[in-house]
Parts: structure tokens; sequence; C-alpha cells
């Protein structure tokens, strides 16, 4: 399984992030990927190789042209401002205001923003359109005929929406890869999120699409960011009704629990006929994880990964969250070695 990588993921990394009423370290960051790296290098995967350029073009197709160009400037204009942070939103458009676009920066980062926890950073933008080549090149690489690839994207992407950012996302990795996987000849992608966090940004993409199958196994939305959606009761809208499936499992979820969403899930992409599989593959499901609330073991990432190889797709593993930062390795490599031993 070919591993696409690029250094400038590092260019990411805010000062801090919002949390439990103080700013503290972001569980989301750089040093995640190298313990995936080392523990990749120790079991023997191949070498990763860096990913192509696409430009904007594929990321234009799912996102749009004035939010990109939003994050693309956001943080000269807040140090234009005089600003000596990281560009982090305060105000938000809420149910009882108008939703209008203002001109100035802190509050376009509120309309553009799903959350606060999320700053953009002087290498913000650098480093989503590299993890957006990233997933692209990977997903290019399968749809060549390879049969899977690990795209191994930071910052991740599945909270991000159409035209909004937040979750530490900021451009949606994997449906960009599941349109690719469309513009290649696939007439149907599924979309599994093992997630511990709701695809929020993946299912609104989608929502109303009958060629994408978005299935996500989060935690419940009344406990679990992002709060506002996840719900059961989201099937899709229009030629979408039927094509969205939401897993939400309560605290202390356990393996036996979770692994007989997954096995619905698998169901459910194997009756809908897909062509090719996109893994939003976050590993913040883990019992040790400080943002989770599920139970699974690292032994539990090698058999759901086995699972997942007997759809027999054509299959593309997305990086996502994961943030027990020194077993995040050990526990996304698992889930790749599963599904090639089982493969």
């Amino acid at each position: 399984m070919q591993t696409i990588y690029n250094e400038a993921h590092d260019k990411h990394f805010p000062k801090g992030e919002i949390y439990g009423g103080e700013l503290i370290r972001p569980f989301e960051c750089p040093e995640r990927v190298d313990f995936i790296l080392d523990r990749m290098k120790a079991v023997g995967f191949p070498v990763p190789r860096a990913p192509d350029a696409f430009g904007l073009g594929p990321v234009l197709e799912i996102h749009d042209r004035a939010y990109l160009e939003f994050l693309r400037t956001c943080y000269a204009q807040w140090k234009a401002e005089g600003f000596d942070g990281d560009a982090i939103a305060t105000m938000w458009p809420s149910r009882s205001t108008g939703a209008r676009i203002p001109d100035y920066v802190d509050g376009k980062l509120g309309y553009y923003a799903l959350a606060a926890e999320s700053a953009i950073a002087e290498g913000t933008w650098e480093a989503a359109t590299a993890s957006a080549d990233i997933a692209l090149t990977a997903q290019r690489i399968v749809s060549g005929g390879a049969g899977s690839a690990f795209a191994l994207c930071r910052p991740p992407g599945h909270h991000a929406t159409k035209d909004q950012f937040g979750g530490y996302c900021y451009i949606n990795n994997a449906a960009i890869a599941a349109q690719a996987f469309r513009r290649d000849s696939a007439d149907r992608v599924a979309i599994l999120d093992v997630d511990f966090h709701h695809g929020n940004g993946t299912q609104a993409i989608f929502y109303d699409r009958p060629d994408v199958l978005f299935c996500s196994l989060h935690g419940e939305p009344q406990q679990a960011f992002p709060y506002f959606l996840g719900y059961a009761d989201e099937t899709g809208t229009g030629s979408g009704e039927g094509f969205n499936a939401n897993y939400p499992l309560p605290p202390g979820t356990s393996f036996d629990v979770w692994g007989s969403a997954l096995r619905d899930a698998l169901g459910r992409v194997r009756d809908f006929g897909a062509d090719a599989l996109v893994v939003s593959l976050g590993v913040d499901t883990f019992e040790k994880d400080p943002i989770c609330f599920f139970k699974l073991v690292s032994d539990d990432y090698l058999t759901y990964g086995a699972q997942i190889a007997a759809l027999r797709l054509p299959t593309l593993f997305v990086m996502e969250g994961g943030y027990a930062v020194e077993e995040v390795g050990v526990n996304a490599v698992g889930v790749l070695q599963g599904f090639l031993d089982a493969a």
C-alpha cells in the first residue's frame, strides 16, 4: 500500500485552541503525523512519496470559490489589522442574526467558521492545499488500479463544509477524493467515516446526491462535537434520500457495539454497489483519546481493517482525527495492516 505524505503539514500549527475555558496546546498537532510515519517504518510499509500538484480545480468542485479565497488571504488580512496571534473566530451568525458576509476580517472569520477551536495560522493555507493534493494523488493511484492507498493528510478535512471550516478541518480531503473517483468513471462511490466525530462537512456536501453514499459511525451528537448534525434520522434529501446513514453511539461504546454498527454500514456499502470506497480514517475512537468517549482498544483497529477489506473494493484511506498521540500511529497503521492482511 502506497502512502502519500507532505512535510508541508507542519506549517499549520496554531499556537493554541480554546478548550474547557482555557487556551491550550492544540490536540491536532504535527507530531500526530510523526508517530504514524514512525510506526509505518517499524512495521515495514513502503517509504511514503510526495504528492503531485493538482491546483485548485478539483478543490473547486467541492468548495465555494469565495470561501477558498478567504482561507488563502485570511492570515494576511488578520496581520494587516495589527493582531499578533493566530486568526480565531469570536462572533458567528446566530439564530437571531442575519448571515451577510462582513468586510472586516474578524467578521469574515465568524461567517466562515463552524467553531472557535480551529485557528488559521500563517501556514494553514499551504498545509491545507497540500493535504488536498495528498488525497488526490492517493486517489489517482487507486483509480489507476493499485487497489488501495493511504492519504496521510494533515490538517484533516471531514468537518469542512462547502464554505465553512472547523473541527481542525479547512478543506474536505475525503469529499474531494470521492468526487475525483466520480470524475474517473466510478458510477457510485461510498464514504465510510469511522472518526469519533460526525463528518458533518462530508454529509452536507453530498446530502442531496444519490451517487455518493455516506455512512458515519460517531458519538451521539447530543453529547459530542459537532453537536448539530449526525442524528440517525438524517437520511438525505431530494434525490439523495436514503444515501446518508448515521450511526450515533453513546458514551462508553465498546467494540462489540461499534463493530455491530460497522457491519451494518458495510452491508449498506455492499448493497449500494459502490465502485470505490473512501474511508475517513479517524482513530479518535480509542479508549485513551482525550476528546472521545468510546472504548476501542488497539487490537480492534486490526480487526475492522480486515472487515473493510472484505468488501473487495478499491479503497482509499484518508487520515482524519486521533489525538492520543503516542498511540495514533499504532492504531492508524493497525487498520491498514488489518486491511492488507485480509485483502
